[in-house]
């Protein structure tokens, strides 16, 4: 698959050739686990009230971008689920957001319905765009076998024709997670390949949690000079999950309330920082944000 070279105002600027000013910085919102359908008013659910916070955000900030990491909606990813859960809650900004796919969304065969909704977004289940200074990659946790190796050589292919310095991929199952599923290594190769291609920044999802992870390399190895900083956000609104299975290097976890992800991608650097749904400010830790450099 060719790289599909998607790319915002911002990427344009920083992709206008040598002596360009550096991009501005771009924000971006993620979370994953999103729409349950089970309430008969999806303006009442926990994806409206996530999505409210992202709402807000894009109103504030034209260049603002959307990553959803996985299991849009539930239970089965169907079209009915999309169109009666999904669109009046994070649909509404369906135009600025970057999905991937999550395992719900293959509950419905070859996850149609996703790749329906989504349409050319979507891509083949994986790509990559520019946003500001940063290569962005979005990736397909659900595939094995001959599809799994298309993906990986494509990646490969990608960060190697990237300009940008900062990297970050985002794909629905985590390579670490304290969280209700047992561990699973079927991204641990495409957690490689971008170690060895300097990339900075994993986001997830698949968990119903919130948890950060210090940088690792594809071993569990803590590397804070080379290695990947995760974050895991299954908070967009499906019902929370317990922490299970509890894992080295965690460095912030929670499971007490939904919120979203906000980071800022700066030519350099980063900075993140959790975001709760209104009215849930002291029902858990003080929201967890900090700042980080590109490698």
């Amino acid at each position: 698959m060719r790289r599909l070279a998607w790319r915002t105002a911002a990427a344009s600027l920083a992709l206008a050739g040598a002596g360009a000013r550096a991009a501005p910085a771009v924000t971006v919102y993620a979370a994953g686990d999103i729409a349950r359908c089970g309430s008969a008013d999806p303006k009442w659910s926990g994806a409206a009230a996530t999505a409210a916070i992202v709402s807000h955000g894009l109103a504030q900030d034209p260049s603002a971008a959307v990553l959803t990491l996985g299991d849009h909606t539930y239970p089965d990813g169907r079209t009915a689920e999309f169109h009666t859960c999904y669109a009046p809650t994070w649909g509404r900004f369906r135009d600025r957001t970057w999905p991937s796919p999550g395992n719900h969304e293959y509950a419905s065969k070859g996850a149609a319905p996703y790749f329906a909704y989504f349409g050319e977004r979507a891509g083949k289940g994986y790509y990559s765009v520019e946003l500001g200074a940063w290569h962005v990659v979005s990736l397909n946790s659900g595939l094995s076998g001959a599809p799994m190796r298309e993906q990986l050589a494509w990646l490969r292919q990608d960060l190697a024709g990237r300009k940008a310095r900062c990297t970050l991929a985002y794909w629905h199952i985590p390579l670490y997670s304290s969280g209700g599923h047992a561990p699973n290594p079927v991204m641990r190769e495409a957690w490689r390949i971008l170690y060895q291609a300097g990339a900075d920044l994993v986001l997830s999802g698949h968990d119903h949690d919130y948890e950060r992870f210090a940088p690792q390399d594809a071993d569990g190895r803590l590397d804070e000079a080379h290695g990947l900083r995760q974050f895991v956000v299954g908070t967009g609104g499906a019902y929370p999950t317990p922490f299970r299975w509890p894992v080295a290097h965690t460095e912030s976890r929670e499971n007490s309330r939904f919120g979203v992800l906000r980071l800022k991608l700066a030519d350099g650097g980063y900075e993140w920082r959790f975001l709760p749904v209104a009215g849930t400010e002291g029902q858990g830790p003080e929201p967890d944000h900090g700042s980080g450099r590109c490698h």
